[in-house]
């Protein structure tokens, strides 16, 4: 790690976030938890709230094998036992963290839930080196005990006095240990969830929940009016991150009580809106960012879908359409915010497109972490469906979710036009090389499931530039002529047409949309010459000729479709 790279990851952090940085560091290593775990806890002051019964927002895990001490997260499953063995130093901590959620609750029969229960109170105490007392998961658990305990199983639980007495005291002693641990040295989503967990707390609880009611709140109304964009979006701009997000908001507009409905109501409207506009046509998310399926339920299934059209998220940064079948969607987003970009990718002027229904050009998606080597090449230029220079990513990624220089768009220009959309802008990710390089792209979207894209490269001196589209796995290359390609997919076929002076080649590519999932897939790659400024390419959905000039526009089947 250079003193630079250090430096202009440091050079964002407001002194309030690098103060919290330096007094986490300092807890972890003298705080005394055994203390703070000893004091006692009040007396069970009842339950004031009346949650309104609401969609379960949690993947479902299969009750058997949870019985049988097998427990899936991420795609990886393990067999620990029942009840499990709550802290395996040789599960990655990510994995571990999901263990300590309970969000697998809604799975299971009350006598199994309480077993749980029961068991993490008295095995899992808070100590040094017990994962699920750190901030994230006692929030994520909090609300997900609060809600079955005191929610789905209320009178069961109130009538269990052996349940009841264990459960609120250990609840009481989470929230008092987070109320004095929110992550303002992480901020951003982990400090969101922080604040919504307590004011949940709050809202479940008289006596002490006054006191985590107007913590969380106080918080929740800072946060939120920094974290959610006036198009709805979340200023991570991760959809995987956002349906988590709305899930949080709907959590809090449905405890029964008024104050925080009406917080979250206006905010909750329009981040459903935004969500719809980040989905495909096969109702998943759009893979912008760390973003990954089956962390929340696919929102095709519960959300209302975006009505066909040109969409521009501009305060994400995020514009396409959607018309029979066919879904574009652009980025021309900045990373994230600069004093957390961890969850950002090198894809400025990449897309993602379906046609008739079925992914086509693909995101990377997001792999899993604990150093997984396959992480760093998801959050990698060459990883995206735009123009990599010299090798180099847009951005300087290092670490896990380390940024040091970074990629900024400028010029954004979106216009909605009845037939589709045209779209450019620049961005200056690659200034920080020799010769500072500029990549400038142009989007032309017809709704007849036709893309013009012209790019054009600048530098004080020559440059390699690679313009690369990456294809799902269930696409099939039929052939590659020259600079033509054939693609079939599930819904039928495409062609791909290259404009400029280069060479155009098939290389091997990998697609993950699960956490610990990977596909070999396959992307098309064109090399630019050296001298070459501007080049190109058009996708057109279905069988025909197609013509293709950067400049001009492209004739498909005959049909003229111009810039």
């Amino acid at each position: 790690m250079s003193a630079s790279r250090l430096f202009h990851t440091l050079r964002w952090l407001p002194p309030g976030q690098l103060a919290a940085l330096v007094r986490q560091r300092v807890n972890t290593l003298v705080e005394r938890r055994e203390r703070f775990a000893a004091r006692p806890a009040p007396a069970f002051p009842g339950v004031r709230w009346a949650p309104v019964p609401a969609r379960s927002p949690h993947a479902r895990h299969d009750p058997a094998r949870l019985r049988a001490g097998e427990f899936t997260f991420l795609n990886r499953s393990e067999p620990l036992g029942w009840p499990p063995r709550w802290n395996d130093p040789a599960l990655p901590l990510l994995w571990t963290y999901n263990l300590h959620y309970f969000e697998y609750l809604d799975s299971l029969a009350y006598e199994e839930g309480r077993a749980l229960i029961l068991d993490w109170i008295a095995r899992h105490p808070l100590a040094r080196g017990n994962p699920g007392w750190e901030p994230y998961p006692t929030s994520l658990r909090l609300v997900a005990w609060c809600a079955w305990l005191f929610g789905r199983e209320r009178a069961r639980s109130e009538s269990d006095r052996e349940l009841c007495a264990a459960a609120w005291r250990s609840i009481w002693l989470q929230a008092e240990w987070l109320a004095s641990h929110f992550e303002t040295h992480l901020r951003a989503n982990h400090l969101l969830e922080n604040a919504a967990a307590l004011a949940y707390c709050g809202a479940c609880f008289a006596g002490p929940g006054d006191a985590w009611l107007a913590q969380g709140t106080a918080c929740l109304d800072r946060e939120l009016a920094e974290q959610m964009l006036a198009d709805g979006l979340h200023f991570e701009r991760s959809p995987m991150y956002h349906a988590r997000i709305v899930h949080v908001l709907e959590a809090l507009a449905v405890t029964g009580v008024p104050a925080l409905a009406r917080r979250v109501a206006e905010r909750l409207e329009r981040a459903r809106s935004a969500l719809a506009r980040l989905c495909h046509p096969d109702g998943e998310i759009a893979l912008l960012n760390d973003a990954a399926f089956g962390i929340a339920p696919r929102p095709g299934d519960w959300l209302d879908p975006a009505p066909d059209g040109a969409f521009a998220l501009r305060d994400a940064g995020y514009y396409g359409a959607r018309a029979s079948g066919h879904y574009l969607v652009c980025d021309a987003a900045p990373i994230g915010p600069d004093y957390q970009p961890g969850h950002a990718h090198g894809d400025l002027l990449s897309f993602e497109l379906s046609l008739r229904g079925q992914r086509v050009v693909v995101d990377a998606g997001v792999h899993g972490y604990d150093g997984d080597p396959l992480r760093a090449w998801c959050r990698s230029t060459t990883a995206h469906n735009t123009v990599e220079i010299d090798a180099a990513d847009q951005c300087e990624f290092w670490s896990t979710f380390r940024v040091g220089r970074r990629a900024r768009p400028h010029e954004v220009e979106f216009a909605g036009r009845p037939d589709g959309f045209t779209l450019s802008a620049w961005h200056d990710g690659y200034e920080r090389l020799d010769g500072r390089p500029r990549h400038a792209r142009a989007f032309r979207w017809y709704d007849q499931g036709v893309l013009l894209v012209r790019d054009r490269v600048t530098a004080t001196r020559p440059v390699a530039a690679i313009s690369r589209l990456h294809l799902h796995p269930a696409c099939t290359i039929e052939d590659v002529s020259g600079l033509r390609a054939r693609i079939r997919h599930p819904g039928g076929v495409c062609a791909v047409v290259f404009d400029g002076d280069g060479a155009l080649s098939v290389e091997a590519s990998t697609y993950c949309p699960g956490f610990g999932v990977r596909h070999d897939a396959r992307a098309l790659a064109f090399r630019a010459g050296e001298q070459t400024s501007g080049f190109g390419f058009c996708i057109a959905d279905g069988e025909g000729e197609v013509a293709y000039q950067s400049d001009a526009g492209a004739q498909v089947k005959g049909r003229q479709f111009p810039w």
